[in-house]
């Protein structure tokens, strides 16, 4: 057996222990929240021996919970760091509501407050059981979360589009006018046609992700440094996609400033094709799907020039 082939074994057997220390720092963690909870719920109260044993367990566990986040190796990943950190914090935030609960509440009695503080803290070590076992699985997660987000702005904005009426049609109207007179909640015809050229741009950042999002789950590795780091670096700027896209949106509605919407369709289609470059040179992308990446820049570049042939008179 070669050194590398010693070395995938080690850290399969690794993150299998890190699996399983996971599991039981969290496991321990929701068990002395229900402890604590119990102890104050009905009287007697526990005695000072008693409240001391349990501060002292519920401080383990939780040490025990942060030691699995702090003896990830930054190697794994710093997305699969990012949302192992996360899920630590929402652990401790939720065992330090359910400690103020306690305390704000009256001795010996259990509130509603309280059993819903409880019930977070639960949810929140159970949520562990569901996190990423490595850096690959951890940017699929997080694409996914991106995609669903962008998916939703694209929908919104098509609704808004599909009949040629008013945006802002749910708005009450004037009480004393009997009708919203002011022109600038309605589309012009100008406008619209800056709006196609944007929405090609927005189908075009769904149809990336869900493309990115394929190709990482079919070839993504997170066996060596350099495939974990490049599957970091796809993660990062694909994060930017779904606020770019966002901004853009809001600029779309009416009235329309002509030149907003140019300069956030080019911060977009900067970031897009930033993310098919990445995607390209990574190890994700075989000579078999470069087809895509081409042909999603040049739809990419086909809309950034139109808009900015509709908007050229506003510079």
């Amino acid at each position: 057996m070669e050194a590398r082939e010693l070395l995938q074994e080690l850290c399969g057997s690794l993150r299998a222990v890190l699996a399983r220390v996971r599991g039981q720092a969290f496991k321990e963690t929701s068990q002395e929240a229900t402890k604590l909870s119990l102890a104050f719920s009905r009287p007697p109260l526990p005695s000072a021996e008693n409240c001391r044993k349990l501060s002292e367990d519920v401080q383990n566990a939780i040490l025990a919970v942060a030691t699995v986040y702090y003896w990830l190796p930054k190697g794994q990943g710093t997305t699969l760091r990012k949302m192992v950190r996360d899920a630590t914090t929402e652990v401790l935030e939720g065992m330090i509501q359910l400690t103020e609960t306690i305390l704000i509440s009256p001795l010996g009695s259990s509130s509603q407050e309280q059993l819903i503080s409880t019930g977070g803290v639960w949810e929140a070590c159970e949520q562990v059981s569901s996190l990423p076992r490595d850096n690959q699985a951890a940017v699929v997660s997080a694409l996914s979360a991106f995609l669903g987000v962008v998916k939703d702005a694209v929908e919104e904005m098509e609704n808004a589009l599909v009949e040629e009426q008013d945006p802002y049609s749910d708005i009450i109207e004037d009480e004393e006018l009997g009708f919203r007179g002011n022109r600038d909640t309605y589309w012009s015809e100008a406008d619209r046609k800056l709006l196609g050229s944007c929405m090609g741009l927005m189908k075009a950042s769904k149809a990336c992700l869900k493309k990115v999002l394929s190709v990482v789950k079919a070839y993504g590795k997170a066996d060596s440094p350099e495939q974990i780091a490049q599957l970091d670096d796809l993660a990062d700027i694909a994060n930017e996609i779904s606020p770019s896209v966002d901004e853009l949106a809001l600029s779309m509605y009416p009235p329309m400033n002509h030149l907003a919407v140019r300069l956030n369709a080019a911060k977009l289609a900067s970031v897009l094709k930033k993310v098919l470059e990445i995607t390209k040179t990574s190890h994700v992308c075989p000579p078999s799907e470069e087809g895509w990446v081409q042909f999603l820049t040049g739809a990419v570049d086909h809309n950034m020039d139109k808009i900015k042939n509709f908007t050229q008179g506003e510079l």
